[in-house]
């Protein structure tokens, strides 16, 4: 990729004291219908603090920029995360987590996600392990991660199936596993790209597919597929 590593996060924000050590945040949000921008608020969910806490376990030091598109639900929109996605990439993101998914595919996300593709940003979105697609994860060129009870930290696998690319550690606490296994993925990510920032998305792809600690799906309970 050959650019200096800036690593996205977009979700409900970060505690008061990861937010001291970021980069740069912003706070996207719908009021009467319309879109707003403003400052980062204080992470109210606690989904997101517990998602940079995960990337940031597993890629060292790294410049972080954060997008706040959740408040206190666990909900938002096609827009503020397209909005979200367009902001990072003007900031020079150069790998972008999405620990979210969406149930219906919008335009305006599936266009940014492209363009955002388009400009070699990488895209890095959970998927559950069952059940029908979330977007972004389902569009073309997005890796798509859920959680894997096998890994331990600094590891992975290598899934391949209709769900996921890849399965991420996924800790002890009760954050969604998808979403945490994800933000783990993400930052092995940044971490291969700080030392090797010449990869683009597809060797990075074959990386971590060749350095996976495990090869398709868990095999025991319900199918991943």
């Amino acid at each position: 990729m050959g650019t200096d590593l800036r690593v996205g996060v977009i979700d409900s924000g970060c505690s008061l004291e990861q937010a001291s050590d970021l980069l740069g945040s912003r706070r996207f949000w719908l009021e009467d219908g319309q879109l707003r921008e403003g400052a980062m608020l204080p992470d109210q969910l606690g989904h997101g603090s517990a998602v940079l806490a995960a990337l940031q376990r597993e890629a060292g030091p790294v410049p972080v920029l954060v997008a706040q598109v959740f408040s206190a639900q666990a909900n938002t929109s096609a827009l503020q995360v397209a909005a979200a996605l367009l902001w990072l990439v003007e900031a020079g993101a150069t790998l972008v987590n999405l620990s979210l998914g969406l149930q219906q595919d919008r335009p305006v996300l599936h266009q940014t996600c492209a363009e955002a593709l388009a400009a070699g940003v990488l895209l890095c979105a959970s998927s559950p392990a069952q059940g029908g697609p979330v977007y972004p994860a389902n569009y073309p060129g997005v890796i798509r991660v859920t959680g894997d009870a096998r890994c331990a930290p600094g590891q992975w696998s290598w899934l391949g199936t209709r769900q996921a690319d890849f399965g991420g550690y996924v800790g002890t606490g009760d954050k969604a596993g998808a979403s945490l296994g994800c933000a783990a993925l993400s930052g092995r990510i940044a971490a291969l790209l700080r030392d090797q920032p010449e990869l683009d998305r597809q060797q990075v792809h074959d990386w971590l597919r060749d350095h996976a600690a495990f090869t398709g799906p868990e095999r025991r309970g319900a199918s991943h597929g």
